[in-house]
């Protein structure tokens, strides 16, 4: 007989399945990336049609099958209502989602992604703060979180931790000017120029097999607080213009290298 269990959870997706089910997939505390079928919520009168959504955040009891989980009983405890009445907010919802879904395991604890998405949904309510901004700091940390996140700390060449000027994705992380000038001058020759000291408007510069971006000392300084800093802790500050699409700019190159998706979200965002 199947046993019952109550896990705590988000909803990440939900897709039709059969004439009246769904098949669901949460993000868990207790058992990480989970499917779930919700057999006859898509009833015009089923109970758990509204507990059976996207970003449905609460308790969920649940039948445990062999490869899969049955849903019993839901108890809200955040629908983020007031995320689903703006459509950029929505399209960045599902994006966390999305993302989440991906980086995450099915069968491992996931406390802290959880946690790290929860926190992120409700951002995005804060207009203050932006959009672009939340997006930023919800893909460093969750990339953190699940340990693939770049080297901001120190020189992923050479380890020196002054002058990091550069980054590229492909190495991991960021890249001494010193380091950066001697890939440089092996490829183009002892003539007096050097990466680093490039003429501006000069946004990349590409080396045998890198792309090198630019990284002010906001931006780098950016990196490294929202990698210390505990979720319950971000969210809080803003930054200048420059320093939002150095960020964009670096974690657009780390995840499409790294987590190797396209996500549909981000296509419909740049319809907006």
């Amino acid at each position: 007989m199947a046993e019952s269990i109550t896990v705590t959870g988000m909803i990440l997706s939900a897709q039709p399945n059969k004439e009246y089910d769904r098949r669901l997939v949460l993000l868990t505390k207790e058992r990480g990336k989970i499917s779930v079928f919700a057999n006859g919520v898509r009833r015009p009168t089923a109970m758990l049609s509204g507990c059976s959504q996207p970003f449905v955040f609460g308790k969920f009891t649940l039948y445990e099958g062999r490869d899969s989980y049955t849903l019993q009983a839901a108890e809200p405890e955040n629908f983020f209502a007031e995320l689903r009445t703006d459509l950029e907010a929505v399209y960045y919802g599902v994006y966390f989602c999305e993302f989440a879904e991906t980086v995450t395991r099915e069968g491992l604890p996931a406390k802290e992604e959880l946690k790290v998405l929860y926190r992120s949904l409700g951002a995005l309510l804060k207009k203050s703060i932006g959009s672009e901004l939340v997006r930023s700091i919800f893909e460093l940390k969750m990339l953190s979180v699940g340990g693939i996140s770049p080297q901001v700390y120190e020189c992923v060449k050479c380890r020196k931790k002054e002058n990091l000027h550069w980054f590229s994705a492909k190495s991991g992380g960021c890249i001494c000017k010193e380091c950066a000038d001697k890939l440089w001058t092996e490829l183009v020759g002892e003539e007096g120029r050097t990466f680093g000291g490039q003429e501006a408007g000069t946004a990349t510069g590409l080396v045998p097999g890198e792309k090198f971006l630019p990284v002010s000392g906001s931006t780098l300084y950016t990196m490294q607080y929202i990698l210390a800093t505990p979720i319950e802790s971000l969210y809080t500050f803003t930054v200048s213009e420059d320093v939002r699409g150095q960020l964009k700019q670096i974690l657009k190159e780390f995840v499409d290298l790294h987590i190797g998706r396209k996500f549909k979200s981000l296509e419909m965002l740049e319809l907006l």
